[in-house]
């Protein structure tokens, strides 16, 4: 049996959308239009996707209002503004977050007793809270998460399994830490002696995730060396990301898979970081700067749009110097073919001076 089962005509509803079809089919559950089968729903957003229009098995589709549909593809249509987003309310529904029972305190679990703990958060198995730390109203702490002196998460977060958040670290409310991130280790701080060995440099700050931020697993946040790295609210971070001491991440920004952002960096609103971008250190982006896959940031960034390449650069200049590369085998052959004739025409003039 399965957990939720609705009519498209009572999907139509929560949607708030416009049904063709049929109004009586029942609906348990969502998936992607090339793969849909029967009692599951689907959308079509993109027009390059039509083409599974004639081959999708799918019982109901989400849909443009302006999508002209012919044939005998799916039962029912519900035409929206925005399929895709109606698409993500509806997995909300049809998959909700399987939550512990509010209040739970596993009894593995090892609490200090200056903890303080909402009534209304879970505590799973194997959970180390320490001194002082404090956990806000219905938030959820996951199997084997390690949270040391002085922490603080606020309403409604949830730490997955395996976290490990450092002395001090403090997390707000509406937030998200995904399995194995670790919140407030201590960062690369080194002083290089002159026998060429390292004098450790203290690390001392802490970490600070404001509220609606999301984590992603095994994501490295270090501590500051004084103060604190700063997450602002809103941000989404990937999984293995790796942020230094004492950077500050605007609001709203985004920092896609395997990037690394070194130390004292401070990155404006609504920031995009795509997929291995290296950062270096102690620079700054303005708002609104979009950093496409594998660059490299090595200066600061004063205006808003779209860089690329190592070290990254304005992306239309980009475009134009890769351009310019595909004609350079030509130039070269034209350059070399100038120099014979060049030179032709210096033997020549030589021949003349001595006559």
């Amino acid at each position: 049996m399965y957990k939720l089962q609705k009519t498209s005509a009572e999907i139509c509803s929560i949607l708030g959308g416009t049904l063709e079809g049929r109004d009586d089919l029942l609906l348990h559950g969502l998936n992607r239009i090339e793969a849909a089968g029967p009692g599951e729903i689907s959308f079509l957003s993109d027009r390059r996707y039509r083409k599974f229009l004639d081959v999708t098995r799918a019982d109901c589709l989400l849909v443009t209002p302006d999508l002209e549909i012919e044939g005998g593809a799916p039962a029912a249509y519900i035409r929206l503004a925005d399929p895709y987003r109606a698409f993500m309310q509806l997995a909300r529904i049809f998959y909700p977050e399987d939550r512990p029972e509010a209040g739970l305190r596993h009894p593995s679990a090892s609490i200090d007793p200056g903890a303080e703990i909402a009534a209304s958060a879970a505590i799973g198995a194997n959970v180390v809270i320490g001194a002082n730390c404090r956990i806000g109203e219905n938030s959820v702490i996951h199997a084997n998460t390690t949270l040391y002196t002085n922490v603080s998460i606020g309403a409604d977060t949830v730490l997955h399994a395996n976290v490990v958040c450092r002395e001090g670290t403090q997390i707000g409310a509406r937030c998200i830490i995904n399995p194995g991130a670790i919140l407030g280790a201590e960062g690369f701080g080194f002083v290089e002696r002159p026998d060429g060995s390292f004098e450790k440099v203290p690390q001392v700050g802490s970490v600070l995730v404001e509220d609606d931020v999301e984590i992603g697993a095994n994501t490295t946040i270090d501590r500051a060396t004084l103060g604190v790295t700063r997450i602002g609210r809103g941000v989404k971070i990937d999984n293995l990301v790796q942020i230094a001491h004492n950077v500050e991440v605007g609001e709203n920004s985004g920092i896609v898979s395997q990037t690394g952002i070194s130390g004292s960096t401070k990155l404006g609103k609504r920031n995009r970081i795509g997929g291995q971008v290296g950062i270096v250190g102690h620079i700054q982006t303005a708002d609104d700067v979009y950093i496409e896959a594998q660059s490299g940031v090595a200066k600061t960034l004063t205006e808003k749009g779209k860089y690329f390449g190592s070290p990254a650069i304005d992306h239309r200049e980009h475009v134009r110097q890769m351009m310019s590369l595909k004609h350079l085998p030509d130039l070269l052959k034209q350059v070399r073919a100038l120099e014979r004739e060049l030179e032709t025409l210096r033997a020549a003039l030589n021949r003349d001076d001595t006559v």
